[in-house]
């Protein structure tokens, strides 16, 4: 009966002993930590000069060599969505994803919805009055058809996902800041216009929506 009773202590007095224990995490060894506290970034990564020493000596004679016209590029796509975007675009992933395809059109502008951040102008390319193409125009861009559209950037030079979305980013950013937040936006309508842009090859049921990489307005007509 004694042995019983010194069985029963001793397993109240291990219980007893673990409750107070306090388990303590512990961060993994190979993890670098920012001086937040976080998880270290890659510090010597900057989207936004990166955006700038590649726009003019890269990106912008690429995009002027593959641009095709805009009615063109929708004709082939109809007949033969990969065959236009090989021709026109490109894409980095093979199986899931559009094309983006670079495009080069003139037209008039007939419609301008400046009320949100997203604006955008409808413009018309073939004289029926209809807008063919949406322009974006920003400040806030939608979408990395800019990113995407280039053949010499790749996920797997970046560090992360994070890196390669910053820099998809960067390269709206720059967009608006050099060449959209200038543009009148009270004075759009029946502006004519010359745009080299860049857009996802899908929806052929409705007018693209298009990125800006150069956009020049002229006259009312």
């Amino acid at each position: 009966m004694l042995t019983r009773s010194l069985q029963i202590v001793a397993v109240l007095a291990a219980c007893m002993t673990l409750s107070a224990c306090k388990l303590v995490a512990t961060a993994a060894k190979d993890q670098p930590k920012s001086p937040g506290g976080g998880p270290a970034q890659n510090a010597g990564f900057s989207p936004d000069r990166m955006a700038d020493e590649m726009w003019d000596s890269k990106a912008m004679p690429y995009l002027r060599r593959k641009a095709g016209a805009l009615p063109e590029i929708l004709a082939a796509a109809r007949q033969n969505l990969d065959d236009a975007g090989r021709k026109y675009g490109y894409r980095e992933k093979q199986d899931g994803s559009p094309w983006t395809v670079v495009t080069r059109f003139d037209g008039q502008v007939v419609t301008a919805d400046t009320t949100s951040r997203a604006a955008t102008v409808g413009v018309d390319v073939d004289g029926d009055g209809k807008a063919d193409a949406t322009i974006q125009i920003g400040p806030a861009i939608r979408g990395t058809a800019l990113r995407d559209a280039l053949d010499f950037v790749s996920f797997t030079s970046f560090t992360n996902q994070i890196d390669y979305a910053q820099f998809g980013k960067a390269l709206n950013t720059r967009v608006d800041r050099v060449l959209l937040s200038s543009l009148p936006r009270d004075q759009l309508a029946g502006r004519k216009v010359s745009v080299l842009g860049v857009f996802p090859l899908e929806k052929l049921d409705q007018p693209p929506l298009i990125t800006p990489a150069e956009l020049t307005l002229g006259p009312r007509s």
